[in-house]
């Protein structure tokens, strides 16, 4: 894949050794075709380089004249610089990233992960549990859908970026961290010391349940495509009927997986758009080297279901593939890459929105249900297989 096209598609960050899913997931284009940074800055720009000139000046008059030269640092005054930059966006998807966090960060997704296992974002300001993975450390030691990190081995989180936590809480298999996690509705918190370890986590678990095949996805890895190819293989011995696809409390992942994935159930037209911040937008359509299904489907979501999820379920829904049942998924509709700095450092940096095929904007709107459950009181599962084997008409 062309690395312009590893477009991270996630707000949410796996707590592993690497930034979630290798920093949301795996890292955008650095780089042109030709080598030349993607950003630059117009000379032609007077009023930009006059200010660029101004930062030199002062840093110059800083290292020249400054009193006490043993407070000069450049790289702390560098660093310095560049976060406060990434501050003033007020955005909780782009942070400075450095040296030691950059080379962590550029892990690929392969599906192996080390740390707590679960899925952090950002809401209202605060470190959130989005979901823990299934049998994961944090899933065993009872970290929750919904829970807000307070602290982190005895350090606030109140200031810090997602990144920033994400990196606090990784560490070596086999150590420990302890998280002070207040439970959503719950006024009193809980301190847990949760021993991280190493992951290897399939991307996808099927089963058959009748003649409907339930099929989750937990996110998008490398090898996300390659195990719902050999599941779709095998419904024809299995006779199945309909298809559930479960895409609830999946974080998103990586762009190609997604367009090979929605490629199985579409037979053309478009996946997604992206637009950039010159509103011009790439198309990315359906890949039509795919084997197809065409049987009948439910596409179960939940507040849960981010980025790259919203971008599949966005599809389905608007080509009319699928019922998409459940409620309003997060909406994390921004794409992310990493920058290289030339000291080693990096920026991890929200660089485009995406859209449905339908011009849909996912960012701070997330995908609405085409019909609305009430999770906490209806079986989701359940309910599509009555809707399936009732032909589409389960209430």
């Amino acid at each position: 894949m062309p690395q312009s096209n590893r477009l991270i598609l996630t707000l949410i960050l796996v707590i592993v050794i690497v930034l979630a899913f290798a920093g949301g997931y795996f890292l955008g284009a650095l780089y042109d075709s030709n080598g030349v940074p993607s950003i630059s800055v117009s000379g032609n720009d007077t009023s930009v380089k006059q200010r660029l000139e101004a930062v030199e000046e002062a840093w110059n008059y800083i290292f020249k004249d400054y009193v006490d030269k043993s407070r000069l640092n450049s790289a702390n005054m560098s660093r310095a610089a560049i976060v406060s930059m990434i501050e003033t966006l007020d955005d909780p998807y782009s942070s400075y990233l450095d040296e030691e966090e950059f080379e962590r960060s550029m892990i690929s997704l392969t599906g192996t992960y080390y740390g707590i296992g679960a899925y952090v974002t950002v809401k209202d300001n605060r470190i959130t549990i989005l979901a823990p993975i299934e049998g994961s450390p944090a899933d065993e030691a009872g970290i929750r859908a919904g829970d807000i990190i307070l602290e982190i081995d005895g350090e606030t989180t109140a200031e810090l970026s997602l990144t920033e936590a994400i990196n606090k809480i990784r560490g070596p298999q086999g150590t420990a961290v302890t998280l002070l996690i207040l439970h959503e509705n719950e006024t009193e918190p809980l301190e847990m010391e949760i021993i991280r370890a190493k992951l290897e986590l399939p991307s996808i678990h099927f089963e058959m349940i009748d003649q409907i095949a339930h099929i989750s996805i937990y996110g998008f890895t490398e090898r996300t495509d390659d195990e719902i190819s050999a599941v779709l293989s095998e419904l024809d011995s299995e006779h199945a009927e309909g298809i559930i696809l479960d895409l609830r409390g999946n974080p998103g992942g990586l762009l190609e997986p997604v367009i090979n994935v929605a490629s199985h159930f579409l037979t053309e037209g478009v996946v997604l758009e992206v637009r950039d911040n010159r509103d011009q937008v790439e198309t990315f359509k359906v890949n039509k080297d795919m084997p197809n299904t065409d049987l009948p489907m439910v596409v179960l979501v939940d507040k849960a279901s981010a980025s790259a999820s919203e971008v599949l379920a966005g599809a389905l829904q608007d080509h009319n593939r699928a019922v998409i049942a459940g409620t309003t998924t997060y909406g994390k509709g921004s794409v992310n890459k990493l920058y290289d700095l030339s000291d080693g450092s990096g920026i991890y940096l929200t660089t485009d929105r995406w859209l449905t095929p339908n011009g849909r904007l996912i960012e701070g709107y997330g995908i609405e249900p085409d019909v609305e459950l009430d999770l906490t009181e209806v079986d989701a599962v359940e309910w599509a297989i009555d809707y399936l084997t009732d032909g589409g008409g389960g209430e």
